[in-house]
């Protein structure tokens, strides 16, 4: 069973948990694209969300000097359930990625958003290219992880 697997463990496990604090467990570093499961407690091995890191969906995404590791939460409605920034060389990130607000905005976003800066993500003066190119890491990651992985939500009819 999924549960019997072994977690990620270390450091990896404890940013999922910070992204899915109701899973019960997590699952080693999965498939193609490559990402974590999260599961429920109840009903067994339910997945109730997919984390990847934005350096594995979107390498050559680049910071102003360098790329930005950072892990990416998805709940099964393509909802953003947070993002860590868990690595970068930015000259500026001091200010701006590293802050909590950074990573704060976007709780909840839906993979349907823009994702720009300055619409709909907080702009950080002197540090424009590291803020755009880390949200369109994140954008462009959460994005092909739920083409790949979550089926499309429910048409509704309208008549």
């Amino acid at each position: 069973t999924l549960a019997a697997q072994p977690g990620p463990g270390g450091q990896v496990e404890s940013q999922l948990r910070r992204l899915f604090p109701a899973a019960a467990s997590f699952s080693a570093r999965l498939g193609n694209p490559p990402h974590f499961e999260a599961y429920a407690a109840d009903p067994p091995n339910t997945v109730v969300g997919l984390a990847v890191w934005t350096t594995d969906l979107d390498p050559l995404e680049r910071g102003y000097d360098g790329p930005i590791k950072i892990l990416v939460g998805l709940d099964p409605r393509g909802l953003l359930t947070g993002v860590i920034v868990a690595d970068h060389h930015e000259p500026y990130g001091y200010f701006s990625v590293d802050q909590p607000e950074f990573a704060a905005q976007f709780a909840g976003k839906s993979i349907r958003d823009e994702f720009r800066v300055g619409a709909d993500v907080q702009a950080v003066s002197r540090a424009t290219l590291t803020v755009t190119s880390a949200s369109r890491a994140i954008r462009n990651s959460a994005r092909r992880v739920a083409s790949a992985l979550l089926k499309p939500p429910a048409r509704q009819d309208v008549r």
